[in-house]
């Protein structure tokens, strides 16, 4: 009697991984990536957690030490390294006695959080009116286009120092990301508006179209989705440019006032003592060096995966 062994199964074909998986093994193979996410969590992290730091160090931002620091010589903080103790861990201020390391955690928190949020208000603006100038064209698109020519075209930099100098008796932190981003929305709106473009003749979206879909479902199903990966590279490259605009607006005086802390504004105080106590002027700098540089390597990774048209 003859056997007949059955075939054994071929093998299940190895699920396809979609373009999101795909970005997200590529993020974690890189070792630039994985330095930068860890900085910009560590940073995020301490600015969330501002007040419990200052409070596990011991001093508040706006507390003074007088004992920290000699009267004799104008105010220069005793010990080593700016006054770098166990009470103290990354010195004093010069003068003030004030504890380094509780206004930086709590200038990390006023960076990041004007940064954040006028990055918030730049991308969805710009998103808006990119897709709207892309898909409905027209009169819209010129419109639109034209508004995009006109704020790019103003020197940002003095209008935001001129409004920050005219008012005075405001909320400084809400003016400033109102600012920031009233002059940042253009260029996100350019990038969506090209991808919208691109988009709105594809076949699934003439299908959709054709099948009675109305352009709020569209754009929300059909346009939105592509217009994604771009939105997300790019807004981790707004962010550093986000950071670097409030410390240079705090730096020139027009920014957070004191005893807000900022590092912009601790960064342009530190500038008188940066041969005495050199630590005053490298604790901030260095704070504001790292998040920059990690934002800007995670963006530029994210936008050669998401994005590889637009980084050519």
């Amino acid at each position: 009697m003859t056997t007949t062994l059955a075939a054994a199964p071929a093998p299940a074909p190895a699920a396809g991984r979609g373009p999101w998986q795909l970005a997200r093994a590529e993020l974690r193979r890189r070792l630039s990536v994985k330095i930068s996410l860890a900085v910009v969590v560590l940073f995020v992290v301490m600015a969330a957690g501002a007040p419990l730091l200052s409070r596990l160090g011991g001093w508040s931002p706006d507390e003074f030490d007088k004992t920290a620091v000699d009267p004799y010589l104008g105010g220069k903080p005793l010990g080593a390294l700016g006054g770098v103790s166990a009470d103290h861990w990354l010195g004093v201020e010069p003068v003030t006695g004030r504890d380094l390391f509780a206004r930086t955690v709590h200038g990390a928190q006023v960076s990041l959080l004007i940064a954040f949020t006028a990055t918030a208000i730049v991308v969805v603006a710009g998103t808006a009116a990119g897709v709207a100038a892309g898909y409905f064209g027209g009169r819209t698109d010129a419109v639109l286009s034209r508004l995009m020519d006109l704020t790019m075209s103003f020197p940002s930099l003095i209008f935001m120092i001129a409004m920050m100098s005219v008012a005075k008796d405001v909320n400084r932190i809400l003016l400033m990301t109102a600012v920031i981003g009233l002059f940042g929305w253009p260029g996100i709106a350019r990038i969506v508006r090209g991808q919208t473009l691109s988009l709105k003749h594809r076949e699934y979206v003439d299908a959709a179209r054709v099948n009675g879909a109305g352009p709020w479902r569209i754009l929300t199903r059909d346009i939105l989705p592509g217009v994604a990966g771009p939105v997300i590279a790019y807004t981790t490259l707004i962010v550093p440019g986000m950071i670097a605009t409030e410390a240079a607006l705090s730096y020139l005086g027009v920014g957070v006032r004191p005893p807000t802390p900022s590092w912009g504004q601790m960064i342009a105080e530190s500038v008188a003592f940066y041969d005495t106590d050199p630590m005053y002027f490298i604790v901030p700098s260095t704070c504001l060096f790292l998040t920059v540089l990690a934002f800007t390597l995670l963006g530029d990774a994210l936008r050669d995966i998401l994005d590889p048209r637009g980084s050519r």
